[in-house]
């Protein structure tokens, strides 16, 4: 991409952010539930729980992760450090009974809720950032994937839970829950002061992949490790400092069904990437 180009890129991706930056977008959000808490390690759990159970329809989805915290009460980390392992194991086994989230059983969910608290253990009550500190992030997550691999059973929600960048991955939700951590802007929380955003990857799922495409982010059409990378490549050369800058906005373009190209609903004519977007005569123009 050329300067001109990437300006461009630049000016609808950033009017698009504006737009987004709005408590409705949010409430369709898994975030939305662990900005519900206010001390930084009860959103630390409330994050591991809900960036692990983020896929399917946004209703029944938010409704899950409530359920699943709501045993660990107002104050989850607390709740959790508390408690010996013996005691949170026994409580949860029989609050969670009954608990299902389509690939996620019961027994997934409690065996999850426990290995923060190990991780948080082994840490001295720093939480999971320890575990991904190094001089590369990608490799930091795969040590941790591999070192979870060995402590879960392995089910089948396990297996979904934790896939591994290293063996080609995209890792959507491994992904955004790094992206709500480290960030430092809106809406994520920005609590791994120690961890760079510019190292951030995209979470790629079916609305970021379509849209990369129409901007011209990737050409791949498969959504793995090398196209999440490849997708923050180009974003990282329109905002060096933070590419992950325009995830959100991005996501929820195509969450909540505002792209023109998608139904006679929307019009491309107020959508901010009009101009770059390769669907509309203008953008391919602008590529020229």
């Amino acid at each position: 991409m050329d300067e001109a180009r990437l300006q461009q890129l630049r000016v609808g991706l950033d009017a698009l952010v504006e737009r987004y930056q709005d408590p409705t977008a949010l409430d369709q959000d898994p975030l939305c539930v662990p900005l519900a808490y206010t001390d930084p390690m009860d959103q630390e759990v409330a994050a591991w729980v809900a960036a692990h159970l983020a896929y399917g329809r946004v209703a029944p989805m938010l409704r899950a992760i409530r359920s699943a915290l709501a045993p660990l009460g107002p104050h989850p980390s607390v709740w959790l450090r508390g408690r010996s392992r013996a005691q949170a194991e026994r409580r949860l086994r029989t609050a969670y009974q009954g608990w299902v989230w389509r690939f996620h059983t019961a027994e997934d969910l409690l065996q999850w809720v426990l290995a923060w608290r190990d991780l948080d253990t082994r840490t001295d009550g720093q939480g999971v950032q320890p575990h991904l500190e190094g001089p590369n992030l990608d490799r930091a997550l795969s040590g941790l994937i591999q070192e979870l691999r060995k402590q879960l059973p392995p089910t089948p929600g396990t297996r979904f839970t934790l896939p591994d960048p290293a063996q080609g991955a995209a890792c959507k939700r491994w992904r955004m829950h790094m992206r709500w951590m480290i960030r430092r802007g809106w809406p994520d929380l920005g609590l791994w002061t120690t961890l760079d955003p510019a190292q951030l990857v995209i979470p790629v799922d079916t609305h970021v992949a379509r849209f990369a495409q129409r901007l011209g982010l990737t050409k791949r059409k498969t959504i793995d490790a090398r196209t999440a990378q490849e997708i923050t490549d180009s974003l990282r050369k329109v905002h060096p400092d933070d590419p992950l800058r325009y995830d959100f906005a991005l996501a929820h373009l195509g969450i909540l069904g505002d792209c023109g190209i998608q139904g006679p609903a929307q019009s491309c004519d107020t959508c901010p990437l009009e101009d770059v977007c390769l669907c509309t005569q203008s953008g391919r123009m602008a590529l020229r």
